[in-house]
């Protein structure tokens, strides 16, 4: 009998092996297809112009999971250098759902869609006792010029490691709304309140956009398995190693808090609203992105080899494949209404 396996993404070694190895068939005009740590499908229609797919699931962020799904599906487009331009919505409504929520769902799509410029162009919507609460598979659809775009897996020795905004923001907003009660227990509420907003750094498409015009080298969002998963996905796909200072990677004093009080780690905690991006020149993307009002920082290098060390002042400790993300440890369905 086969071992059963854990909740969350499935491991590196499982994807390769049950997933990756199985897709042989394949057409000239996908030119970038299935991959380890790869978020988009490119086609090439031909034209100069090339179109993107990507798809995720969500299953396990409470009420708003069409503000955290359609950004991450939307992420997924710009981290690859091209526009978002439309998404497909399948839904799946357990039979105790009522008509209510799922109004209230489409309105916070379309209110997320509408702030992105982005339309709803189609998908599915069904009940069905297959599921006990509503799981959205968001699909999103973008556009670019051939030639423009840029994968998770070209990082070069030599590059700075470039993470924008802060780490662990979709995390801590989960976890700062699900948990918002056990939180004001221990926090003052300006504090609780201020996590639960960080919803409003979602999205990477203003920093993607800037990257893309900078000319970077790889780039890819950071959303489940947290920074370190991130960074593990860029350097094994690009077959590089990595030398990163933990003190430099950027994190919010709330995140920090609410992590020590829920025993999370931020480092492997859902990371949507942060890009992770390897250039030829950190500084000049920095200041690039400074201009945008877009905070970034410099976190390190890639380098031969494949080491991936990650420095504590004198500790260093090396990453390994991303583990089932932090947030899977809060139980949903517990927040305040």
């Amino acid at each position: 009998m086969g071992t059963r396996m854990k909740i969350g993404k499935v491991p590196e070694s499982v994807l390769k092996r049950s997933v990756l190895r199985q897709l042989k068939t394949r057409r000239d005009e996908i030119v970038l297809g299935a991959g380890l740590g790869e978020d988009c499908a490119i086609l090439a229609p031909g034209g100069g112009e090339v179109v993107l797919f990507s798809s995720d699931p969500v299953t396990g962020t409470g009420k708003d999971i069409a503000l955290y799904g359609i950004h991450a599906s939307a992420n997924d487009i710009a981290a690859a250098g091209a526009e978002p331009v439309a998404v497909l919505l399948t839904l799946l409504l357990p039979p105790d759902c009522e008509e209510r929520e799922l109004k209230e769902l489409m309105a916070q799509a379309e209110a997320v869609c509408a702030s992105l410029h982005i339309q709803i162009a189609g998908g599915h919507t069904e009940v069905t006792d297959a599921v006990n609460r509503i799981v959205l598979t968001v699909t999103a659809i973008g556009r670019a010029k051939e030639g423009d775009t840029v994968a998770t897996g070209t990082a070069k020795p030599g590059n700075d490691i470039v993470v924008t905004k802060w780490i662990g923001l979709e995390g801590t907003s989960i976890a700062a709304r699900e948990k918002e009660k056990e939180l004001l227990e221990r926090f003052p509420a300006y504090l609780v309140e201020e996590a639960k907003g960080f919803d409003k750094y979602l999205s990477v498409i203003p920093e993607a956009a800037v990257a893309g015009k900078s000319g970077v080298c790889a780039m890819t969002d950071v959303t489940e398995g947290g920074i370190f998963g991130a960074l593990w996905e860029m350097a094994e796909s690009s077959g590089v190693g990595l030398e990163i200072d933990l003190k430099k990677l950027p994190i919010r004093q709330e995140t920090v808090e609410i992590c020590n009080q829920l025993d999370l780690n931020p480092y492997e905690l859902i990371s949507g609203g942060c890009l992770l991006i390897a250039a030829d020149n950190g500084t000049d993307l920095i200041r690039n992105l400074e201009k945008e009002n877009i905070p970034a920082a410099i976190v390190g290098k890639a380098t031969g080899g494949n080491d991936r060390v990650i420095r504590n002042g004198e500790e260093k400790r090396f990453l390994e494949p991303p583990k089932t993300d932090e947030l899977y440890k809060i139980s949903f369905g517990e927040a305040e209404s």
